[in-house]
């Protein structure tokens, strides 16, 4: 349940004691909701609320580490102040190490409470606006409409606030460096340097590679077929940033691989202990033809890309095309449908097997020859279009079907053979 119409929740089964914290708020101007109910608490939070709770630790119904687990299942960031009785500091201590933002002793200083609570208003709600931001940002750059896409864009939100190092796996053109790149930027070290390892080939060696690792600076790494690297050449690797930890001058890696990790290790690509290193986040991005509810969506997406950049009207776009398009097995992935999606932008219908393209040497024969090969193309990309249905296609080409009949019987083409399949 989203509530966003208070942003400091009180909760204590005292209620005069909660109708004195309502007042002191009131007072400065803060919004509060008293809760007598513990157990009712959890309901009025959720992930985006840019709010603070005040916390008594000694209810009868829930104790209030209890509460203060369940509120942190929900947002381990939601900021938490519990209050505790005089001298109890080894509850109060516990209550930090719990996730706990800070304790308060009884009686409270009003003053002392209020400039707490407003101090992790500001961070909770710049922390709340930044989650917003970086949402609206990941949708826009990871087009689709999959459960696949759903789920990568929850790990990209999700590793982007965290500072440990992430695997982003999938085939060529899919969308993995897209997606490694995301987690950079939407960190919050986004306005680190980046660097990259340029040096990830067979020939590379370890003198070679320890050089440049000494001359790199702290921040994101962003690695891509690290698995290229020899294997002592890897160790060194494993071995710079466990040092770097230990250091404390950490580095974020984001690793990149045209394969499963899992396989890379079997097949003595990748060592095991450099993947350990690695492996605190994996995200696989799968390829076109696993998520088919993307295809329609990427599709309209570049074509009006593309159809902005030439100045041009986006072209209709008939649904039995995009029923082929759906069913294509796409080996290129993403960067294959962006191509025909750019193409039919030009008038180009792409997976017919014959593109109207003509080379130098076909335009140089007659003129007869060249008109019945470009009336062939247009039936045939008619035909492909709505999947061998003459009267569609007859409609689509705005000819009678008969005389579409008699053409076709002219240049050979059979209907069947664009039938779906």
């Amino acid at each position: 349940m989203q509530n966003h119409k208070f942003s400091v929740l009180l909760v204590d089964d005292d209620q005069d004691v909660l109708d004195s914290y309502k007042h002191l708020m009131d007072i400065a101007g803060l919004t509060a909701k008293a809760i007598s109910d513990p157990t009712q608490a959890c309901q009025h939070l959720s992930t985006d609320w840019p709010g603070v709770v005040l916390l008594d630790m000694y209810m009868p119904q829930i104790h209030g580490l209890q509460l203060l687990e369940k509120i942190k299942q929900i947002d381990e960031r939601i900021p938490v102040i519990v209050i505790t009785g005089h001298g109890d500091i080894p509850m109060a201590v516990d209550a930090v190490k719990k996730g706990a933002c800070e304790f308060v002793e009884k009686p409270i200083n009003p003053a002392q409470l209020l400039e707490m609570v407003k101090s992790h208003l500001d961070i909770r709600s710049a922390f709340v606006e930044q989650k917003r931001a970086m949402v609206s940002t990941i949708d826009k750059a990871l087009v689709g409409s999959s459960a696949q896409l759903d789920q990568i864009r929850h790990c990209v939100s999700q590793f982007a606030l965290l500072k440990n190092h992430v695997v982003v796996w999938g085939e060529s053109g899919s969308g993995r460096h897209l997606v490694a790149h995301l987690i950079h930027d939407m960190s919050e070290e986004g306005e680190t340097a980046q660097c990259e390892l340029l040096s990830s080939e067979p020939d590379t060696t370890l003198e070679q590679l320890a050089a440049e690792l000494d001359n790199l600076a702290v921040g994101t790494l962003i690695l891509d077929n690290v698995e290229r690297l020899s294997e002592p050449c890897q160790r060194l690797l494993a071995q710079w940033l466990i040092e770097q930890e230990r250091n404390n001058h950490p580095v974020r890696v984001i690793a990149v691989f045209n394969h499963e990790p899992e396989q890379l290790i079997a097949q003595a690509n990748l060592t095991p202990e450099l993947y350990y290193i690695l492996n605190q986040g994996v995200i696989e991005v799968p390829g076109l033809r696993q998520r088919p509810d993307d295809v329609a969506v990427l599709f309209h997406h570049f074509l009006k890309l593309s159809c902005k950049k030439l100045g041009k009207t986006v072209p209709k776009v008939e649904s039995s095309y995009l029923s082929v398009l759906r069913a294509h097995h796409w080996p290129g992935n993403v960067r294959e449908l962006r191509n025909v999606a750019e193409l039919y932008a030009v008038g180009i219908v792409k997976l017919t097997g014959k593109e109207k393209l003509y080379t130098q040497a076909e335009l140089q024969l007659p003129l007869d020859e060249l008109v019945d090969d470009y009336e062939k193309g247009v039936i045939e990309d008619a035909l492909f279009l709505h999947s061998g249905r003459v009267t569609d296609a007859a409609t689509y080409l705005q000819v009678p079907r008969k005389k579409l009949y008699l053409r076709m019987r002219k240049h050979g083409i059979d209907k069947d053979s664009f039938k779906s399949r």
